[in-house]
Parts: structure tokens; sequence; C-alpha cells
């Protein structure tokens, strides 16, 4: 066995310091790529930050010009959103396909996004959509967040906050079902 400390953080401002002073922290959303490669053994972190009950990393609103989404929001809750299907209804379709109802409802859009896993969703939709990542540090374009397959643009003490979606005339998302 090794030994993980978790840390359930209040505000992103405590997450980032709890990353910093980690020696090998990760984040805790939803857990549906951590807590499996923690199982394997692929991965041993020394500390587990859990960012489900930050407020400003919950829920999703209207921007001007965009809609804002925050990193710790559930796949199911980006598929049932009145105001996703409304203005951006490929993000909404894209979230109800990703996994099973299991997944959907634990699994978060941030986790997702800063796994950078080539066969998840997300990236391919921030690309396509033109989104912004707002992290604890910065606000970065997808093209410059997303640096290589598994492989982002944090730091190791950046945590994502937020992803901002411009608002498009036309969306849809296409992949081969999940059977």
């Amino acid at each position: 066995m090794y030994e993980t400390t978790y840390h359930r953080a209040g505000s992103v401002s405590e997450a980032a310091e709890k990353m910093a002073a980690a020696e090998d922290g990760k984040i805790l959303g939803g857990g549906q790529t951590l807590l499996p490669t923690m199982k394997q053994r692929l991965a041993a972190p020394s500390d587990l930050v859990d960012v489900t009950k930050i407020a400003e990393m919950q829920g999703i609103c209207e921007g001007e010009g965009t809609i804002v989404i925050g990193a710790a929001t559930t796949h199911a809750e980006v598929a049932a959103s009145d105001l996703v299907r409304q203005k951006l209804p490929g993000l909404a379709a894209l979230a109800g396909g990703i996994g099973d109802p299991a997944v959907r409802h634990m699994g978060t859009l941030g986790g997702s996004i800063a796994n950078n896993d080539p066969a998840a969703d997300y990236p391919a939709a921030l690309l396509g959509l033109g989104a912004a990542v707002t992290t604890s540090k910065r606000t970065l374009a997808a093209g410059d967040f997303f640096t290589g397959m598994f492989d982002t643009a944090l730091d190791e003490d950046e945590v994502v906050v937020s992803v901002a979606f411009p608002l498009a005339a036309k969306s849809a998302y296409a992949k081969y079902p999940n059977p």
C-alpha cells in the first residue's frame, strides 16, 4: 500500500495552495480516470485535493456571448441544462453520450479536460467551439491549453476553474456510440 493524504478544499486558492505544498498532488473531481489508475497502481499521488464542493467551480451560466461551465460541473448536469441544450445543443448531446449514467453523474468537465485523454469527448468540443479555459492563474484558449496526448499547459499547482464556450450559430457532435 502507499500513503495518500486527502484534502477537501473550500476555495480555488486553497486547492492551489494544497497542490503547491504536495510532493505529488492530484486534483480529485469526479475521479473517473484518477481512481481506476490508482487502483491499478499506475498512479500513487502523495495528496488528493477534492474540489467538488467549491462553489465557484460549480454550475452553468450565460455570459457575454458565452456559456460558462464550472470545472466541477458533471457531464449529467451539462447534458440536462436547458441553457446548454438551447444555445449549444451539440455540447449537450456530447455530454449526454459520455460513458454510462454512473460516469455522467460523477465525471466532471474539468477532470476530463485536465486529463486530456485522446479518447475523451470534451477536448474536441473545446477546440471546435473555440472555448477558453480559466484556471487559478490565467485564461487560455483551448488550442494553447491542450499540448499533447494526456498533457496540458497546467502548472503543477494550477487548478481548472471553468470553461467559457462561445455561442455558435449551430453545433453538433457525432461519434461512434458506445454499445
